[in-house]
């Protein structure tokens, strides 16, 4: 596979703080990377990086071989553990604000055959989350799981390149989750997305990850634990894709013996 997004000698500083040090990396198109690593290992930072929220202090970030814009892109779309959903707008209406948006900056309305075209868009997008049924509905009537599948439409709608998944899962019951995991192989398989996800989940990072990046710091310094950032200590290569023998269910996924984070 051809590498999408290379980092070069990143850093990230917060003043005399250092949050992420010398981290060099190239994430292929089509790979699905699980970050994972203790609090405070610069996980957060990794992904609003690639997001475009901040630039980094030194270190150069490529996107098919350009700069990095410093700016969220339509080519990137992002899903946190908290339903990034707005209350006073139906799942249509949600899925369909980022397109009008888009298209008409200043009023943020479209109307006409582009106001059909966007709500056909978005329906297509409702339905292949499996909320067909749920266009009408408010986030206030829907449980936490369809919420979160709302926010995945909703950043899946603009069809990014890149799609950033910023613990996902973490609020929902273990029978949603494990829903919510086939979900997300199937839009990963069937929208060619590259995924970076961020997970607290060592189970999770494994069986859906294609690869499975550690940060966390190479030197410590109880005198100035500021002093040093973190970079990626373990980068493991499990497969190519998840249906190269990729577990049936989550109960059977490949555990590491090697990795440990808190």
């Amino acid at each position: 596979m051809s590498t999408l997004l290379s980092l070069r000698d990143i850093w990230v500083e917060y003043g005399d703080r250092i949050i992420i040090e010398k981290l060099d990396l190239d994430i292929a198109a089509g790979s699905f990377v699980s970050v994972v690593g203790p609090s405070g290992a610069g996980k957060s930072s990794f992904l609003r990086l690639i997001l475009g929220q901040e630039a980094p202090s030194r270190g150069t970030i490529l996107l098919d071989g350009e700069p990095l814009a410093p700016e969220c892109g339509p080519d990137r779309g992002v899903v946190f553990q908290r339903y990034s959903v707005f209350p006073h707008l139906s799942a249509l209406g949600n899925t369909m604000l980022g397109m009008e948006c888009a298209q008409s900056p200043f009023s943020a309305r479209l109307f006409g055959a582009a106001r059909r075209a966007a709500r056909d868009e978005a329906a297509a997008m409702l339905q292949a989350v499996g909320l067909g049924d749920s266009l009408h509905l408010y986030p206030a009537q829907m449980s936490g799981g369809m919420q979160q599948r709302l926010a995945i439409a909703q950043a899946l709608v603009k069809r990014p390149r890149i799609l950033l998944l910023d613990e996902p899962f973490g609020a929902l019951d273990p029978g949603i989750r494990a829903d919510m995991h086939a979900l997300i192989r199937s839009l990963w398989r069937d929208y060619a997305l590259t995924i970076v996800m961020v997970t607290h989940d060592i189970r999770e990072a494994f069986t859906l990850g294609t690869r499975v990046l550690a940060l966390d710091k190479r030197r410590h310094d109880p005198h100035a634990p500021h002093r040093f950032g973190a970079t990626a200590v373990y980068d493991l290569q499990l497969r190519e894709r998840p249906e190269d023998h990729a577990p049936e269910n989550d109960a059977e996924a490949p555990l590491p013996t090697s990795i440990t984070i808190d």
